[in-house]
């Protein structure tokens, strides 16, 4: 009878699998990566998301002309954009270089003082520490009001703390109905320039 030899595995075969699982490991470790960045522009889509319809609330408030009325006369009920933000959230890009940023309360109430204004009269603001810096633009139309109005919200990030900024976009527009009646209709979806920078 013939006695079994215990073998063991050779050099070449051991070298093998460490090459396989070096690539193995060196592809999780970029998928990884990939989305963890992918999760950090969530906060950018989320933001943006909740600014549109911030806009379009601020955009259904009625408002009225504050002068005194004569006897007898009427005062007509308009809606109007929020005009722009006079400053960025943080003020530069310097701050979110790949890190987060904790703003003060009182940047987002900064145009708080006017009427009518920016991240204020949106009743936009974060609490949390944030990846990205928030801008919010009004443009065209009779202050805001008129048809062809638009706004553009804006989120820039350095999530990998290149100083190459991504930019996340959300537009919104006041277009007359099928009803004749003015309406703030919303982009369906956001324009992403370099989203995991």
């Amino acid at each position: 009878m013939k006695k079994k030899l215990k073998r063991g595995f050779t050099l070449v075969e051991l070298m093998i699998v460490v090459a396989i699982v070096g690539v193995l490991a060196a592809l999780a470790i970029y998928g990884v990566r990939k989305y963890i960045a992918n999760a950090k522009t969530a906060e950018a889509r989320n933001s943006l998301g909740q600014i549109g319809k911030d806009a379009a609330s601020a955009y259904a408030r009625e408002g009225m002309a504050g002068q005194v009325l004569a006897l007898g006369s009427v005062a007509g009920i308009n809606n109007k954009l929020c005009a722009s933000a006079s400053a960025t959230i943080p003020s530069g890009p310097g701050p979110i270089k790949g890190q987060k940023y904790q703003s003060d309360p009182g940047e987002w109430a900064a145009d708080g003082t006017l009427v009518h204004t920016g991240f204020a009269c949106l009743k936009f603001q974060m609490t949390d520490p944030q990846y990205y810096m928030y801008d919010y633009k009004q443009n065209g139309g009779t202050q805001g009001g008129g048809n062809g109005a638009e706004f553009t919200a804006t989120a820039n990030g350095d999530l990998n703390g290149d100083t190459i900024l991504s930019t996340f976009t959300l537009t919104g527009k006041v277009q007359t109905g099928s009803n004749g009646a003015l309406e703030l209709t919303i982009a369906p979806n956001f324009v992403e320039s370099n989203p995991e920078e």
